[in-house]
C-alpha cells in the first residue's frame, strides 16, 4: 500500500540530534497597582538567558498591541539593562494604529530596535492585506534595506486581526531579501509549516523557520527552530527538552509531551487569553508576585490555576504542589 505523501514527508524530514535555536516570547508581568513589574520581568529575562534560550520582547506575549510607543521603548531599555551589553535578543516591530507611510513607520521601529542591539521581527500589518505578492515583497525589501538582519512574521488572524498567512510567492520573495534571515510561522498548521520548510530547503537553506505553533511544539524535530509564547511559561524545561533531543536521549519524549500538554491547555480558545494562563502559571510556580495581565487582555476563568497545577505537576514543579 502506498504511503500517504504527507506522512512520508514528515518521516523523511525528522532530524535526530539537531541543535535547535530556541526563542521565548517574554510575558510582561504586572503588579497589583496595575504597573509593569519590572523587577520580575528582568529576572525572568535573565533566567531565560541563563538556560541559553534567546528572549523576544514586545511580542504578542508581551502585549505589544496594547503598548504605547513610549512603553515599547521602555521594554527595550529594561531588556538591555537586564541582559547586559552584547547579549542577543529579538524585539517586535509593530505599526498598527499609526498613521504614515508603511515603510517609514517600520524603519522607525527598526532603528529603535537595532539601536538597542536587538534583532527586529516584523509583525504583519493589515495595511498590506489584499496587496499582490510583488507589492508585499517590494515593501518588505524597502523596509529591510541596509539592516544587518530582520525576521519576518506570519501570524494567523486567530491571534490578531492584523495577522496574515502569506501565499507561496510572497514567502519565496521574502526568502530572496538578503537582510531577511528568517521567519516566524504561526499558522498552527503543521502541513503548512512543512511546506515552509520545503521552500526553505529549495530556495535558501540558511533561512530560519521559527515555529510559532504552540499546539505542535515538536515541529523542531522536522527542521524548524522556535519562537514560542509557551516557552516563557517554562524556559528551563524547554532548554532541557532541546538538550535531550540533541543528545538523542529518550527522556526527550516524556518532557516534550508534558510541555505539549501545557500548550494544549494554555492555548485553547479564546487563544489571546493564553497570556493570562502564562501569568497564572508563572505565579503558581513562584516566578511572579501576581497572576495579573495587561487590563485589556482577555482573562481565563477563576479555576484556571487548578488546571495549570496539573500541568506544573507533570513538569515536576514542586512549588506548585506545595500550594495544594
Amino acid at each position: 500500500m502506498r504511503q500517504n505523501p504527507t506522512i512520508e514527508a514528515f518521516s523523511q524530514r525528522q532530524q535526530l540530534r539537531r541543535k535547535v535555536w530556541g526563542i521565548a516570547a517574554a510575558l510582561l508581568p504586572y503588579e497589583a497597582s496595575g504597573k509593569v513589574d519590572v523587577e520580575a520581568f528582568q529576572k525572568h529575562l535573565v533566567a531565560t538567558n541563563q538556560v541559553h534560550l534567546t528572549n523576544a520582547v514586545n511580542m504578542d506575549t508581551g502585549y505589544v498591541n496594547f503598548l504605547s510607543e513610549m512603553e515599547k521603548r521602555e521594554v527595550l531599555r529594561w531588556t538591555r539593562e537586564a541582559l547586559g551589553k552584547g547579549v542577543l535578543f529579538v524585539a517586535g516591530a509593530y505599526i498598527e494604529n499609526q498613521e504614515g507611510d508603511v515603510v517609514a513607520l517600520y524603519r522607525q521601529q527598526l532603528d529603535r530596535i537595532t539601536e538597542a542591539g536587538a534583532v527586529p521581527i516584523l509583525f504583519p500589518t493589515a495595511r498590506l492585506h489584499g496587496k499582490s505578492a510583488k507589492q508585499k515583497v517590494d515593501t518588505y525589501q524597502a523596509i529591510c534595506r541596509g539592516y544587518q538582519q530582520v525576521f519576518a512574521f506570519e501570524l494567523s488572524p486567530r491571534f490578531a486581526p492584523n495577522g496574515e498567512i502569506f501565499d507561496e510567492s510572497t514567502v519565496h520573495g521574502l526568502m530572496e531579501i538578503p537582510e531577511m534571515k528568517g521567519m516566524k510561522h504561526s499558522s498552527l498548521d503543521r502541513l503548512l509549516e512543512l511546506e515552509r520548510l520545503r521552500l526553505r530547503d529549495k530556495y535558501r537553506r540558511d533561512f530560519r523557520i521559527f515555529t510559532g505553533n504552540d499546539l505542535g511544539i515538536n515541529m523542531t524535530e522536522y527542521g524548524s527552530d522556535y519562537l514560542l509564547g509557551l516557552a516563557t511559561f517554562a524556559p528551563e524545561k524547554f532548554a532541557e527538552r532541546d538538550r535531550l533531543w540533541e543528545a538523542g536521549d529518550p527522556g526527550y519524549y516524556a518532557l516534550s509531551d508534558a510541555l505539549q500538554h501545557l500548550g494544549n491547555v494554555a492555548f485553547r480558545e479564546p487563544i489571546p487569553a493564553y497570556k493570562h494562563s502564562a501569568a497564572v502559571f508563572l505565579h503558581l510556580t513562584g516566578q511572579t508576585a501576581t497572576d495579573l495581565t495587561h487590563p485589556k487582555n482577555p482573562r481565563r476563568p477563576a479555576w484556571e490555576a487548578e488546571m495549570l497545577q496539573d500541568c506544573a505537576r507533570r513538569l515536576c514543579y514542586t512549588g506548585a504542589l506545595e500550594r495544594e
